[in-house]
C-alpha cells in the first residue's frame, strides 16, 4: 500500500485511487467519502468542512454526536444521518464498479484535481475518471450551445473547435447532442484533447447515441463525473454539471443556445468563476441567437475568428497561471508562426518591435504569440515582452 502524502494547510493529499492497477491509497478513507457523498444534505461544501476539521473522512465518520455539531454547518439532524451507518453496501458496490469499469477516482486534496476547478466557489468532492488529464489541459476552453444547432451553429462550432484545438487548447463540453458533441468529435478529429463533464454516472451513456463518442475521448482525453456509478441523467445534475464545465476552463464559448439554456447557465457560472465569457452573433431571426445576443448585451465578447478568443485569454493566463507541460519544439507551424518564433531569441523582444519587423497587424500577432505560448515554444515576460523557451 502506497504511503499518504503529507498534510498540507490541514488537507489530506491522496493519489489517485486506481483499483485496476491495484494500488488503492488509505482505501478506507475512500470508502468513507462516499458514505459521507449519500448522506441526504451534506453536499461538497459540508464535505469539505469536515475533513477540514477532522483532517480525514474516516475521523468524521467516528467523530461523537457533540463533536460533529461543532463543525460549521452541521446541525444535530444532519449529525445523526451521518452518523448512521446505511450505506455500506452502495459503498462497496461502488468500488466493485471501479474496478470494472477500469475507471479512477480524482479527491478535492489530490495534486492532480484540476487546479482550476480548485477555484471555483463549489467545487466537488470527488470526480470520477476515464482517461486521463494532463497538466495542460488547464489551457482550456469550454464550446457550449444548443442540442438543435442550425447549419450556421454546427459550422461555428465546428471551425471553433478545430482552430483552437489546433491551438493547443484543451476542448471541454458535456457530452450532449448539438453543439456538445460537435465541439468533442471535431477536437477529436485533428489530434486535440478534449474532455466531457457528464450529468450521470460513467456507466450510463446520455444520450446514447455517443456511446462511441464517449469511448473515444477516454482513449484521447478524459471523461469526467462527480455522480456516482448507476446515477441517471436526471434534469436536477446538469445545473451543478454545468459548473463544472465552466470551472475546468479559462473560458466559455457559447455558439447558439437559448435564454433559458444550459448553455446559458454554464456562461453565467464562468462568469461567477471570473473566466472569459465569449459569444457568437447570429440572425436576429433565429431564437436560438437569443442567447448568445443577451450574453454580448451583457459584456461578452463577441467571437468572429479564434484570434478574438486567444487575445482575451492572455489575461486569463497572467490570473490563473498556464500549466507547465512538455515542451513541443517538433510541433508543426504555419508560415507566420514561423516566421514569429524565428524572429525571437533567448534576449526579450517587445512586441512592439516584433510588429515593426514583420508587419503583421497587431491582434493577429498578439493571437500567434499566445498560440506559441500554449505550445510552449515561447514565454511572455511583463511588458509585453517575448523570449523563446
Amino acid at each position: 500500500m502506497v504511503a499518504w502524502r503529507d498534510f498540507n494547510n490541514n488537507y489530506p493529499r491522496f493519489t489517485i485511487y486506481n483499483l485496476r492497477k491495484g494500488v488503492v491509497l488509505k482505501h478506507d478513507e475512500l470508502r468513507a467519502l462516499l458514505r459521507l457523498l449519500q448522506t441526504p444534505g451534506i453536499g461538497s461544501a459540508r464535505i469539505r468542512a469536515l475533513v477540514s476539521h477532522f483532517h480525514t473522512a474516516q475521523a468524521a465518520l467516528s467523530a461523537t454526536l457533540p463533536e460533529l455539531c461543532q463543525v460549521p454547518g452541521i446541525e444535530r439532524t444532519l449529525a445523526e444521518s451521518i452518523l448512521r451507518d446505511d450505506f455500506l453496501e452502495f459503498v462497496e458496490a461502488q468500488l466493485a464498479i471501479l474496478a470494472r469499469e477500469q475507471a479512477q477516482v480524482l479527491t478535492f486534496w489530490d495534486r492532480d484535481f484540476p487546479p482550476l476547478l480548485k477555484r471555483i466557489s463549489d467545487p466537488p468532492v470527488l470526480l470520477f475518471c476515464k482517461g486521463r488529464l494532463q497538466a495542460n489541459d488547464q489551457n482550456a476552453l469550454a464550446i457550449v450551445g444548443t442540442r438543435g444547432p442550425t447549419q450556421y451553429g454546427k459550422m461555428a462550432a465546428e471551425r471553433m473547435a478545430r482552430e483552437l484545438a489546433a491551438q493547443g487548447l484543451t476542448i471541454v463540453s458535456g457530452l450532449a447532442r448539438g453543439v456538445d458533441t460537435i465541439a468533442h468529435r471535431t477536437a477529436l478529429q485533428h489530434g486535440g484533447r478534449t474532455i466531457a463533464i457528464l450529468g450521470s454516472g460513467l456507466d450510463v451513456f446520455y444520450p446514447p447515441e455517443n456511446e462511441k463518442l464517449f469511448n473515444e475521448i477516454c482513449a484521447a482525453g478524459a471523461v469526467l463525473s462527480e455522480y456516482p456509478f448507476g446515477a441517471k441523467p436526471d434534469a436536477v445534475n446538469f445545473p451543478r454539471r454545468n459548473r463544472i464545465i465552466s470551472g475546468l476552463a479559462l473560458g466559455v464559448l457559447v455558439v447558439e443556445a437559448g435564454l433559458d439554456s444550459g448553455a446559458m447557465i454554464t456562461a453565467n457560472l464562468a462568469l461567477e468563476h471570473n473566466r472569459e465569457v465569449f459569444a457568437i452573433p447570429g440572425s436576429i431571426f433565429n431564437p436560438k441567437s437569443a442567447g448568445p445576443h443577451r450574453l454580448l448585451q451583457e459584456g461578452a465578447k463577441l467571437v468572429q475568428s479564434i484570434d478574438d478568443v486567444l487575445v482575451e485569454l492572455h489575461a486569463q493566463l497572467n490570473l490563473f497561471g498556464s500549466a507547465d507541460f512538455e515542451n513541443k519544439a517538433t510541433v508543426e507551424l504555419d508560415e507566420q508562426s514561423t516566421k514569429i518564433y524565428a524572429a525571437l531569441s533567448s534576449d526579450p523582444r517587445h512586441v512592439d518591435e516584433l510588429n515593426r519587423q514583420l508587419q503583421m497587424p497587431p491582434a493577429q500577432l498578439m493571437s500567434l504569440l499566445l498560440g506559441l505560448e500554449f505550445k510552449n515554444l515561447i514565454k511572455q515576460l511583463p511588458g509585453k515582452l517575448f523570449v523563446k523557451m
